[in-house]
């Protein structure tokens, strides 16, 4: 006999009324003893766990009895013993190893542990043992983790570090009464749970918000639920290991009374054709229903209808984490005013539309993957509705939101990206709000609104599409506002055909092609944008168009600010227009806008450029510090300026030249490098009441047969004289006030200097010129009058004409040193050098002749040096 039992016997004899409790004591160790070797056997020998479990039950029932009684019996004087030295608690209730009772208890169903739990204060801590709740847990439900109810009202995964001791007792209190449903005999594995084989069978058995656990396989059979009851499917969470198949009508039907019931982690699918429906669902829920469908699989093959199919009033399911791919139909269509709440739910790979809403449906959509459709990823229409937060929407074949027909959605905080046609699609009167999207690399259009649609854009990036940014097409409407668009290959907004959408505080940079492109007959109102270092205009207007540009700042282009072309026309006001490396506006061919209040500076060819026969109205602007003239006019275009300010040029003020007209009234025209107004090769423009004053060189020069109405104009302080007139032109003079001009040609002829001590190789000083044919190796070589007198002494000279020309006897051109310029000899050498520069390149272009600008005389005037008579021909003199 071992020790520990002949201890118990001696105890025993000591005291005749403790011999029954612990005699019984010494059985129930045996007892004890007895159903662990039991056990072990029972594992070692890999016996049926149905015949160990009876036995544990057995024997712990036994146990149970037993020591309930004897600690009833004797608990006086045990207590008494006890405090008199004696070592007389039971053996299994006090000296067992919590492993060994543990590894018993485990055997048990819940109810006889909840039994043992009442014997003694041991037996209490190894029933609340987290391990023994979560073995039990988890072999009675299927589930390898814990689930829990959130104030969500969803049953969601605990992570293992947010488990407490109690959490896998609590999971089980709070699935102790679910109905199990089960498709083979193997699984079922508790005597006390109510088994079905059936999922209708277990709907029609549950009470009311009662739970169904269903086991892993393949249930085929179409369910309409009508009470409000929780479906879980057991096993793995990753991908769900029970699924519901239908193939004659719609597998999970919602219906009136269904309330607010749930299903989590099962997989539901339609498999047959259309069958007896003339539309199936995999899933339909209908008015007052609330739902609520958590991670689970949905598709269909179906021709027609849709995967999950949301209609009604008061329809309001919750669809959350779940899975909607690869149907033959629409993934989730919304109709007829029902709601929800869908979220972080993939939709993909669907045949038509991932989502459809219409007929006042009106969804919330929060954090959704919609990508790979084969048609639109979400097409609302017929009055749909919906808030569509966070979804990213990409890879879809047509484009990521499609609205028309009185669709209206809110569409916040998307990616719609890598569409193969566009991102947003607005068409036939459709609305919307798009807020704060990211909409980049679609294959059209980021944003396409067309048809009389009227949206609204605000705050989206807009990037990288491999066409334009925004297109509004065909009568489109809308608000385009504080928007950042950039990097589009195309113009960044399009407005064409009568379209009139608001376009205000946004940024439209970096572009492949133009910022803003208005043509056939487009027209809106362009305000408050930053527009800069797009690769073509900034601003095009064309074709009838006729836009309000106003407050904008268009910078930093890589050509033009705005162009102006084929009859474009519209309003450009108050806008800043500058560093642009052509000029700021350009006006073409027929084109006649309203050129206002602007301030145009820093462009490196011109301010504002009319030609080929423009047109239009420039008034009050500020036109300054631009690399060329601050108005060129050419090629028969006739605009109007009106009370500008042209000044700070690093070239001339104006520039008419090329059959050139225009109206010039009532400008300050002062502080150019060079002439205030030139007016050059057949131009024939009228200025009146201007004030031309403090420039580099004369005020107003006419040559090159070019005339025009010269009328109450007031010059003064300027360089050169105040009007310099070429020979053979006749303008008409009428009351022009010209004072405290400087002169100073007149002063460098007077002192005898060649004049190309003016000059330099920066302007034309307009004088007399002659040709000495003595010398000249070139027919285009002109000389001063003082080098005739000093340098040319004896040659034979002949008089050329009353123009604008520099000296080429002092620029060292002639091979011949300019005796006037001996005194500064160094002088002479440097611009002999940068001379013969310019005069190599005048020789071989014979395009560019007399003008620093390049355009307004033509190599013609040279070709008659020969035939010219000599000197004493009359002049026409300022």
């Amino acid at each position: 006999m071992p020790s520990n039992e002949m201890s118990f016997k001696r105890m025993a004899t000591r005291s005749s009324p403790r011999r029954c409790v612990l005699e019984r004591t010494a059985v129930s160790r045996k007892g004890s003893i007895s159903l662990v070797k039991t056990a072990r056997s029972c594992k070692d020998n890999q016996l049926d766990r149905s015949e160990i479990i009876k036995t544990s039950v057995r024997h712990a029932n036994c146990v149970s009895s037993r020591a309930k009684r004897s600690c009833t019996l004797g608990r006086s004087r045990i207590s008494e013993q006890s405090r008199k030295g004696h070592t007389s608690t039971p053996y299994f209730q006090c000296q067992l190893p919590d492993e060994v009772l543990l590894n018993l208890f485990s055997f048990l169903p819940a109810k006889d542990i909840c039994t043992l739990a009442c014997v003694c204060q041991r037996f209490v801590k190894i029933c609340k043992d987290s391990t023994l709740w979560e073995q039990l847990y988890k072999s009675t439900f299927g589930l390898d983790y814990l689930l829990k109810r959130n104030n969500r009202g969803l049953y969601e995964r605990i992570p293992h570090g947010a488990l407490t001791k109690d959490s896998w007792h609590e999971a089980f209190i709070s699935f102790y009464h679910s109905h199990h449903v089960v498709c083979k005999e193997s699984q079922k594995k508790c005597e006390h749970v109510q088994y079905h084989s059936s999922l209708e069978e277990a709907i029609k058995c549950v009470p009311e918000n009662g739970i169904i656990i269903v086991h892993p396989g393949i249930y085929r059979e179409e369910l309409v639920i009508k009470k409000t009851v929780t479906i879980i499917g057991a096993g793995s969470e990753d991908k769900p290991e029970v699924t519901i198949e239908g193939s004659n009508a719609t597998v999970v039907k919602f219906v009136s009374g269904s309330s607010t019931s749930y299903i989590r982690n099962i997989s539901i699918k339609y498999v047959g054709g259309d069958g007896a429906s003339s539309r199936p669902s995999c899933l339909d829920i209908g008015s007052d229903c609330s739902a609520t469908i958590h991670r689970c699989n949905v598709a269909s093959k179906a021709n027609a209808g849709s995967t999950v199919y949301v209609h009604g009033k008061n329809a309001r399911p919750r669809v959350i984490n779940c899975s909607i791919t690869d149907s033959e139909n629409v993934g989730i269509f919304i109709s007829n005013n029902a709601q929800g709440i869908y979220e972080n739910n993939e939709i993909s790979n669907n045949k038509l539309a991932g989502v459809w809403v219409k007929n006042g449906g009106n969804p919330i959509m929060r954090n959704n993957k919609v990508h790979h459709g084969r048609d639109v990823g979400f097409f609302i229409f017929d009055n749909g509705q919906g808030y569509y937060d966070g979804n990213d929407v990409f890879s879809n074949r047509i484009a990521g939101f499609e609205i028309r027909t009185g669709g209206n959605p809110t569409v916040v905080r998307c990616k719609i990206h890598h569409g193969l046609t566009g991102g947003i699609y607005v068409h036939d009167e459709g609305r919307g709000q798009f807020l704060e999207n990211k909409i980049y690399a679609n294959t059209f259009a980021g944003v396409w609104v067309t048809s009389r649609s009227n949206p609204t854009i605000r705050e989206n990036e807009i990037f990288s599409g491999q066409q334009g940014g925004v297109y509004v097409f065909g009568d489109g409407r809308g608000v385009i506002e504080n928007n950042n668009i950039h990097s589009n290959a195309l113009a960044g907004i399009q407005i064409r055909s009568q379209s009139n959408p608001v376009v205000r505080h946004n940024k439209i940079h970096h572009g492949l092609h133009g910022g803003i492109y208005v043509h056939e007959g487009g027209l809106g109102l362009i305000e408050n944008n930053e527009i800069y270092s797009n690769t073509l205009a900034g601003i095009w207007v064309t074709t009838g168009s006729s836009p309000v540009m106003r407050n904008n700042r268009i910078h930093s282009g890589k050509q033009v600010g705005v162009y102006f072309y084929d009859n474009g026309a519209g309003v450009l006001e108050d806008n800043e227009i500058f560093n642009h490396k052509y000029s700021g506006i350009q006006i073409r061919t027929s084109s006649n806008p309203v050129v206002r209040r602007n301030k145009i500076w820093g462009g490196q060819n011109g301010g504002v450029l009319v030609y080929n026969q423009g047109r239009g109205l420039l008034e009050e602007n500020e036109i300054f510090d631009n690399a060329m003239a601050g108005v060129w006019i050419k090629t028969e275009s006739d605009p109007i300026l009106r009370r500008n300010k042209i000044h700070d040029g690093q070239e001339g003020g104006i520039c008419i030249f090329n059959g050139g007209k225009g109206f010039l009234e009532n400008n300050d025209i002062f502080r150019n490098a060079l002439t205030g107004v030139l007016i050059s090769s057949s131009s024939f423009p009228v200025l009146r009441g201007n004030r031309i004053f403090e420039g580099g060189t004369t005020g107003i020069e006419i040559t090159n047969g070019a005339g025009g109405v010269l009328e109450s104009n007031e010059i003064f302080n300027n360089k050169f004289s105040g009007i310099c007139l070429a020979t053979g032109v006749k303008p008409q003079l009428s009351n022009n006030i010209t004072y405290d001009n400087k002169e100073v040609i007149k002063s460098t002829i007077e002192s005898g200097c060649c004049l190309y001590t003016v000059s330099g190789n920066t302007c034309y000083p307009m004088h007399d010129f002659y040709r000495c044919n003595t010398c000249g190796r070139l027919e285009n070589f002109a000389i001063c009058v003082n080098c005739v007198k000093q340098c040319h002494q004896g040659h034979n000279v002949e008089f050329v004409r009353r123009d604008r020309f520099f000296c080429d006897c002092g620029a060292g051109s002639t091979g011949t040193p300019c005796q006037l310029l001996n005194k500064d000899s160094s002088l002479a050498q440097k611009s002999s050098t940068e001379h013969q520069s310019m005069r190599t390149m005048i020789t071989r272009s014979k395009s560019r002749v007399n003008s620093r600008c390049g355009c307004d005389v033509t190599s013609g005037v040279w070709h008659n040096f020969e035939n010219t008579q000599k000197v004493n021909t009359a002049t026409e003199s300022s």
